[in-house]
């Protein structure tokens, strides 16, 4: 069978990119080895998201007295909850197979090899299928990176992979990796009242974020109970009865921790299996693509997390739609602005440039942040921490980047989006009316403080 594309790898990439090729009157199939919906669906996104938002629910419960309402008794059973998280991955992944079969697109599930003469190998169990087609497209997407630490083989841990599944709240966790997703489920577990620790071998969490954003954000969750150790370096596990021992080193210290249970997340690597045949270059682990996203191999394009850049659903969504067009000829030229969201208690959510960032390309940096704690919506939701902070270039005022941090800044940092996707500048952004009260109106108060002109903030 051959088609006009092929497209290996059914996540946010690579089934995005199916439907929109079948819109464009192109002939699809997609193959999928493991499960509809990649990691994001199954075992990243949404099940992390149905479980922050059962978190939120008890941290609200913890903080009623706050708005005179007493909850003096309260549970939580976590197999519901785990339940429920399975309900909705069932429930989307059903949405994405009808999705398909609306839009005639071929399903192989299977693993596909892939050969530079755009010919995909379908293999299940003893059966095998080969199809071909014009175009191919690698949605691979990545997995979970273990590191080769003494001792972890010996001990049972958990991974993002496994710990959606988790049977039993531990009393205490430690996670090893201060990044998006380790923050994330930190806050579950803080929520579920377990002890929580984490390790983090850079000298901060989140050390690809905003400084004052991540340094924000740690200070709230050692309030909260989560205790960290950064500039840190795990040197070896040990099971000791039921407890897993972890010995570490902070500098030229070291001590030891003994905890119920551990999460390795420490980072992801681009799933290259069943495409050993091909002749694309690599860029370090990842396939190299040029600004079509096409590799070296004519009529290959690859997207998602096995390219690198941002291992996020929406930018491996975004490059998929980027792909098709290249093949229909229908091409987008303008860069893509990608937001980076991180759903923890507070949420950071920031667009473009830091303010590191646009000072090492060359502009006239100015930026201008005010807190929400005077901001009126946020105040009468008692979710007054956070700020809002813009960065433009001095010269035109042109905004560069935006950093939020608050709750539900994830739901808003699109505004932010919008107006730089459409390169907007501080005084649009001041002219513009946001409603009242609401916290998106922050982003006025500090493009008004930023051109001097500041109603609430200077």
């Amino acid at each position: 069978m051959k088609y006009d594309i092929a497209i290996v790898g059914g996540g946010p990439g690579g089934y995005v990119a199916a439907i929109r090729a079948a819109k464009l009157g192109l002939s699809v199939a997609l193959v999928e080895g493991d499960a509809l919906g990649g990691t994001c669906l199954n075992r990243g996104c949404i099940p992390s998201k149905t479980l922050l938002k059962h978190a939120d629910a008890l941290e609200q419960i913890k903080k009623s007295s706050e708005l005179a309402i007493e909850i003096e008794h309260y549970s939580f059973d976590l197999p519901k909850i785990i339940e429920r998280k399975n309900t909705v991955i069932r429930q989307l992944k059903s949405g994405i197979q009808s999705l398909l079969r609306q839009n005639k697109i071929t399903l192989y599930e299977g693993f596909g090899h892939v050969t530079d003469d755009k010919k995909v190998t379908i293999k299940t169990g003893e059966k095998q299928e080969t199809i071909s087609a014009k175009n191919i497209i690698l949605a691979t997407g990545s997995q979970v990176f273990v590191p080769p630490i003494n001792g972890l083989e010996a001990i049972d841990y958990y991974t993002s992979d496994t710990i959606f599944d988790i049977k039993e709240v531990p009393n205490h966790l430690v996670i090893v990796g201060g990044g998006v997703i380790g923050l994330e489920i930190a806050c579950v577990f803080q929520a579920f009242g377990t002890k929580v620790e984490i390790v983090e071998m850079a000298e901060r969490i989140l050390p690809m974020e905003d400084v004052e954003a991540s340094t924000f954000l740690q200070k709230q969750l050692e309030t909260s109970g989560v205790i960290f150790h950064t500039n840190t370096k795990v040197t070896e596990f040990e099971q000791a009865d039921n407890q897993k021992v972890i010995r570490m080193e902070q500098g030229e210290e070291e001590f030891t921790l003994q905890t119920d249970a551990v999460l390795m997340c420490v980072g992801r690597r681009p799933n290259i299996t069943g495409l050993e045949a091909l002749s694309v270059a690599f860029d370090g682990p990842f396939v190299k693509v040029n600004h079509k996203l096409e590799t070296s191999v004519t009529g290959i394009y690859a997207i998602g997390d096995v390219i690198g850049g941002y291992q996020l659903a929406h930018a491996a969504s975004n490059e998929g739609i980027r792909a098709v067009q290249h093949i229909a000829g229908e091409s987008n030229k303008k860069e893509a602005l990608i937001p980076r969201c991180v759903y923890t208690f507070p949420e950071i959510a920031s667009v473009g440039l830091s303010e590191v960032e646009a000072q090492e390309a060359g502009y006239r940096v100015k930026v201008k942040k005010v807190d929400l704690a005077a901001n009126g919506k946020a105040i009468a939701a008692n979710e007054n921490k956070g700020f809002m902070k813009v960065i433009a270039d001095e010269k035109y005022n042109e905004i560069l980047g935006v950093v939020m941090v608050g709750a539900h800044v994830t739901e808003m940092i699109s505004q932010a989006t919008a107006f730089m996707h459409l390169e907007g500048t501080v005084e649009e952004m001041e002219n513009m009316v946001f409603p009242h009260p609401t916290v998106s109106e922050a982003m006025f108060e500090a493009a008004s403080a930023y051109l001097n002109k500041g109603i609430h903030y200077r």
